[in-house]
C-alpha cells in the first residue's frame, strides 16, 4: 500500500535519515493509527448522539399524537354529555308548565293566557317585594332613632323595662283594687325615719312613710315600699274570699336602680302562714329564702290536702344586713277559688 505524505509533519534533515529511518516509520504508523482512531470516534459520537436525538423527538411526536388522542376522545365525549343535557333541559322546560300544579288551570289553553298568567304572579310577588321593602325601610328608620338616643334615655328605657319586668302569669288575690287589705292588728309598726318627715317650724306636718296596704299595689319604684324596724316583723293579708293557696310571690326593686346601691334591706328569711277564719287558726305553709338577685321570685306552698284560705301572714326574720328597717315592696297571693281537680273537696262558697 503506498504512503501519503503528511503535510504536518515535522521536516526530516536528510543527514538524520540514515542514522533513525525505522524508528521514525513506525513513529508515523502509530501517529497515523491514533489519528484515524480519534476521526472513527469522533464519527460514531455524533452519530450516536444525532440518532439520541432523533429517538427523543420521535417519542415526543408519538406522544404528542396519543396525548391529542385523548384529548379528542374526552372532548367528544363531554360534548356528547352536553348536547345530551340540553336535549334533556329542553324536554323538561317544554314539559314543565304542563307538570306543576301551580298553573294547573282549565281556562289557560294557549301561550298567550300562560304569558298573562305569569304576568300577574310576577306583579303580585313584586308587591309583596314592595311591602316588604317598606317594612325594612321602617326598621332601619327605628334602628336609626335608636342608634341616635342619648346614654342617659337608653339607661331609662332599660329601668323601665327591669321595673315592669313582670314574668308570673298568675292570677293575684292580694291586690287591693280587688278588695285584699292589711290587717293592722296583725301587722309589725311601719318604721318612721326623720328623713320621712317634713317639719315647719319644729312642727311635723305630714309622714312620707308608706302604709303597709302600698305591698298590694303593683307600683314598684324604688322608695314605694313598707318598712318595718329592724330585720324581723309580720304582715298579714285579707284576701277578698277564701282562696285555695298554691303559690307566694316577692318582688324586690334590681341592684342597678336602687339609691342606696344595694339591697341590704331585702327581706332574706320568712315563713308563710295560712289563716282561716275566726277563732284565726295558723296553718305553715312553708319556709323559705329570698334571694335579692332575682328581683321577682314565686315559692310554692305546702297546702297539702288543699284548704281555703281567708288571709295570709308573712313573717319575715331576717334580712340581707341593714340593721335599722327592712323593706317590703309587694307581696302576690296564688291559688285558685275551687278546689283543685285531684282533690274531693267542694268550692268555697
Amino acid at each position: 500500500m503506498p504512503r501519503t505524505r503528511n503535510t504536518g509533519d515535522v521536516c526530516i534533515l536528510p543527514e538524520d535519515m540514515g542514522h533513525s529511518a525505522r524508528p521514525r516509520r513506525g513513529a508515523q504508523r502509530s501517529h497515523t493509527t491514533s489519528r484515524a482512531a480519534e476521526i472513527s470516534s469522533a464519527n460514531m459520537t455524533w452519530l450516536t448522539c444525532l440518532a439520541c436525538f432523533l429517538r427523543t423527538q420521535a417519542q415526543q411526536v408519538l406522544l404528542n399524537t396519543c396525548r391529542f388522542k385523548l384529548l379528542c376522545q374526552k372532548l367528544m365525549e363531554k360534548m356528547g354529555l352536553l348536547v345530551l343535557c340540553a336535549f334533556g333541559f329542553w324536554m323538561f322546560s317544554m314539559h314543565l308548565p304542563s307538570k306543576m300544579e301551580v298553573w294547573q288551570d282549565d281556562s289557560i289553553n294557549s301561550p298567550l293566557q300562560s304569558l298573562r298568567m305569569y304576568q300577574e304572579k310576577v306583579r303580585h310577588h313584586t308587591g309583596e317585594i314592595q311591602d316588604l321593602r317598606g317594612s325594612m325601610n321602617q326598621l332601619i328608620a327605628k334602628l336609626q332613632e335608636m342608634e341616635a338616643m342619648s346614654d342617659e334615655q337608653k339607661m331609662a328605657q332599660k329601668i323601665m323595662k327591669m321595673i315592669h319586668g313582670d314574668y308570673i302569669e298568675k292570677p293575684d288575690f292580694a291586690l287591693k283594687s280587688i278588695g285584699a287589705s292589711i290587717d293592722f292588728q296583725q301587722t309589725s309598726a311601719t318604721y318612721n325615719h326623720n328623713k320621712a318627715r317634713s317639719y315647719w317650724n319644729w312642727i311635723r306636718l305630714w309622714n312620707y312613710a308608706q302604709p303597709p296596704d302600698v305591698i298590694l299595689e303593683p307600683n314598684v319604684t324604688p322608695g314605694n315600699c313598707w318598712a318595718f324596724a329592724g330585720d324581723r316583723g309580720q304582715v298579714t293579708i285579707r284576701l277578698a274570699q277564701k282562696v285555695y293557696l298554691s303559690n307566694l310571690t316577692l318582688q324586690h326593686i334590681p341592684k342597678t336602680i336602687s339609691l342606696s346601691g344595694s339591697l341590704d334591706t331585702a327581706p332574706k328569711d320568712f315563713v308563710i302562714y295560712g289563716m282561716e277564719s275566726p277563732p284565726r287558726e295558723e296553718v305553715f305553709l312553708g319556709a323559705f329564702q329570698f334571694q335579692p338577685e332575682n328581683t321577682i321570685q314565686m315559692f310554692p306552698l305546702q297546702n297539702q290536702p288543699p284548704r281555703g284560705f281567708a288571709a295570709v301572714k308573712v313573717k319575715i326574720s331576717s334580712n340581707w344586713g341593714n340593721p335599722h328597717f327592712t323593706c317590703l315592696y309587694r307581696v302576690r297571693v296564688h291559688g285558685s277559688v275551687t278546689a283543685p281537680r285531684d282533690s274531693h273537696l267542694e268550692p268555697l262558697s
